[in-house]
């Protein structure tokens, strides 16, 4: 006998109250199997893949592409058939949440951080409209009953309202969110453009060169094809008035906005400034490239700058150091997890690396490179967000001198490194052309006090100056 389970939007970690779908990888008359990729959604934190619960056929979307679901709203339908429906739904309901390392404890899905989540909608999600001139009945499900050939008899209504799926294209082809958003910005149809990726994925470069070989249509063409092809939902960017664009704030923008008001005024912040000759460091840098020890390994300035920064901690703790405010503690952090600012299409993120008080250069480089490059492809967790200790930015790669960074919550210190350039410089006595940059350090004021941070900034100038 066929049974029908409606799956629910899963806390996906961090007590996150709700999610931006951003993409369906199934459709309405899908069979799908246990731990298939049905959606891929956005929260605060990051890009997640939701696998199914169950293994069924999909009978109904309940959420549009774009929308904010609120946890614990259904956002799609199965139907199970055969003798293991019963299993099957007892087995998902034991496996729910379905993404590893995430989801709610036990006593502990209805809250966030101690307190009520705030309410689900009290209606269910419905779909949006058919547009005019579109179909007005729903899709018969796969396993319809036949229609009786007699009136129906007068009886009570069913206590279930019939769903209205969101209507979708047909198939949707293998893309990361990277290239997803590429192809928004640029207006293109991923389903013309050929994936030479692995099972078909497409790929950035087929995507750039399916731009470069297109040409842009004529105003004509161009509002014909966005008539034809007008979505049934509000787009996630609203049209220009009157040279205006409004952008919808959520996910990555939302929290980081949210982060750094909270950080401004909750922690007195102080930041001092140091330039520093580091010609000595440069020159070190130069020799190691043309190591063929480091084949393989992409050694950078900030390698150089993080080693230095957990070599000062050593001597400098309380710049890792967190302030409890409800037991009134400075909690005083035995590991080191080295926060990064990453610039990102899908905004500022600060993924951090776990554990790396004791890293060597070599280790140190080769994490930060795949930490970053992670992050730029979208595909970094919820863990990898979580959990800083202290942080650096480095806004010398868009050739900024220095800046005032503000400090992610939770966190003591961060560290800004300046565009390093050829300066003049007093050199043992005698005006030289030497690398130059400067050091900027914000700090809690409560956490750490003036002496502290100067002698933090200071240890570190002191190590790139003596290479």
């Amino acid at each position: 006998m066929a049974t029908e389970e409606s799956f629910k939007l899963p806390d996906l970690g961090e007590g996150l109250a709700d999610a931006e779908l951003l993409h369906w990888h199934v459709a309405v008359g899908d069979t799908v199997t246990l731990n298939q990729v049905i959606a891929e959604v956005e929260t605060a934190k990051a890009a997640v893949e939701l696998p199914s619960p169950y293994a069924g056929q999909v009978l109904a979307l309940h959420v549009a592409e774009g929308e904010t679901v609120m946890v614990g709203t259904p956002i799609i339908t199965f139907q199970l058939s055969g003798d293991h429906a019963q299993s099957e739904t007892k087995a998902a309901e034991e496996r729910v949440p379905v993404l590893v390392g995430y989801g709610a404890t036990a006593g502990t899905s209805s809250r966030r951080n101690g307190r009520p989540r705030p309410a689900l909608r009290g209606t269910p999600h419905s779909a949006p409209a058919v547009p005019p001139g579109g179909p007005t009945a729903s899709p018969t499900p796969p396993a319809a009953v036949p229609a009786p050939t007699s009136p129906a008899p007068t009886s009570p209504a069913p206590s279930a309202a019939p769903r209205s799926p969101v209507p979708l294209a047909p198939a949707r082809p293998l893309a990361k969110p990277l290239v997803r958003k590429l192809a928004r910005d640029n207006g293109v149809d991923l389903t013309t453009v050929r994936g030479t990726g692995p099972d078909g994925i497409v790929t950035r470069q087929d995507l750039l060169d399916h731009l470069a070989g297109s040409a842009a249509p004529t105003p004509s063409a161009a509002s014909s094809a966005a008539s034809s092809a007008a979505p049934s939902v509000a787009p996630s960017v609203a049209p220009a008035t009157d040279g205006e664009e409004r952008i919808p704030i959520r996910g990555v923008r939302r929290a980081t906005a949210q982060a750094m008001v909270r950080s401004a005024f909750t922690a007195p912040t102080v930041t001092e400034f140091i330039t520093v000759d580091v010609t000595p460091t440069m020159d070190l840098l130069k020799r190691l490239r043309g190591s063929t020890y480091l084949d393989g390994v992409r050694l950078t300035m900030l390698a150089f700058v993080a080693k230095a920064m957990l070599s000062a901690l050593r001597r400098n703790p309380t710049l890792n150091s967190s302030w409890d405010e409800e037991a009134q503690e400075i909690v005083l952090k035995r590991y080191v997890n080295l926060g990064i600012a990453t610039a990102t299409p899908r905004g500022l993120m600060v993924p951090n690396l776990k554990y790396v008080g004791d890293y060597d250069l070599i280790s140190l480089a080769r994490a930060l490179e795949q930490l970053t490059e992670t992050a730029r492809e979208g595909r970094a967790t919820p863990a990898d967000l979580s959990g800083g200790t202290i942080s650096i930015t480095n806004v010398g790669v868009f050739g900024v001198d220095s800046g005032t960074p503000i400090l992610n919550p939770g966190e003591a210190a961060i560290l800004c490194l300046g565009a390093v350039r050829e300066q003049p410089w007093v050199h043992e006595g005698q005006l030289a052309v030497r690398w130059v940059t400067t050091l900027s350090l914000s700090f809690d004021h409560r956490l750490v006090d003036g002496e502290q941070g100067s002698r933090f900034l200071s240890d570190i100038a002191a190590t790139l100056a003596t290479g």
